[in-house]
């Protein structure tokens, strides 16, 4: 036994089936010997839903990965050079790869039994974006045993104002109409980048915004599903309770019956010997001389 073997099988359960598999798995640890590896085990964290389902496309759909993380690559890399055409392109991709595995990882988890609301799958499409934004969620998130969703905070890289300095010098023009030309094309290179890179910090705050609303969307429904489960949980206890109750009614009650009859029993046994008894007192007074007490 090893952490990253029981790890993998923990973060692979349902939510609800963590915490008693992961006391098991501790306790088999404690008992080979390994308080170390015990204490490890049983340090792993419980997933929350939208980690589950998250780890669950990883999981399930192990194709869609590798892809995954070559865009964000991609995206990383535009974004640090301001590349306007590429971004263009890769903005669109990441829209339609993230809204459609959202969508499938919303299916997988009622496929497992878990159906979820959109409020998960807005954190399971968060998740991917932090994918796509910072190498180092990619791959927490790749390793399929996330905790809790993460969060692009952070953002893509910023743009990579360095290269602006680092373009090679135009060619000089012996016309000074050449040379014109050639200014007024930098100056447009450079408003473009500008423009880009302002376009990028305005895109950016409005997803801090956004993710903000979300985030605060995000605790309320999880912090709803968790009064939910408490609920559900406390409905088991009592119904298990009031099963254990019925049954010590059963048997109450057919011991109750076993006494009445027993009792029954009992009168019956006393009148017969009562009528036993008068029959043999009176066959005796019958019996007696006269005059003899």
């Amino acid at each position: 036994m090893d952490l990253d073997a029981v790890a993998d099988e923990l973060y692979g359960l349902r939510p609800e089936e963590f915490v008693a598999a992961r006391d098991r798995r501790a306790l088999d640890a404690r008992k080979a010997g390994d308080q170390a590896l015990a204490r490890r085990i049983g340090a792993l964290r419980r997933p929350s839903l939208a980690a589950w389902v998250s780890n669950l496309l990883v999981r399930r759909q192990r194709e869609e990965v590798e892809p995954l993380l070559v865009l964000g690559e991609e995206l990383r890399r535009a974004h640090r050079e301001l590349d306007g055409e590429q971004l263009r392109g890769l903005a669109r991709r990441q829209n339609e790869v993230i809204g459609a595995l959202g969508r499938q990882a919303r299916r997988l988890a009622a496929e497992s039994g878990h159906p979820v609301g959109e409020g998960v799958q807005r954190e399971v499409e968060e998740t991917l974006h932090a994918v796509l934004a910072d190498a180092g969620a990619a791959r927490e998130w790749a390793a399929g045993r996330l905790v809790k969703p993460l969060r692009s905070a952070a953002g893509f890289p910023a743009a990579d104002e360095s290269l602006l300095a680092r373009r090679p010098a135009p060619e000089p023009d012996r016309t000074v109409r050449g040379r014109g030309r050639t200014r007024d094309g930098d100056r447009r290179a450079d408003e473009e980048h500008r423009r880009l890179l302002a376009a990028a910090r305005e895109a950016e705050r409005e997803l801090r915004t956004r993710q903000e609303e979300a985030d605060a969307a995000a605790r309320a429904e999880e912090e709803a599903g968790t009064r939910v489960a408490e609920a559900e949980e406390r409905v088991r206890e009592l119904r298990e309770r009031l099963r254990d109750a019925e049954e010590e009614q059963q048997r109450a009650r057919t011991a109750a019956q076993d006494a009445r009859e027993r009792a029954r029993q009992a009168d019956r046994a006393v009148r017969e010997a009562r009528r036993r008894a008068g029959t043999a007192a009176a066959r005796t007074e019958r019996r007696t001389p006269a005059g003899r007490a």
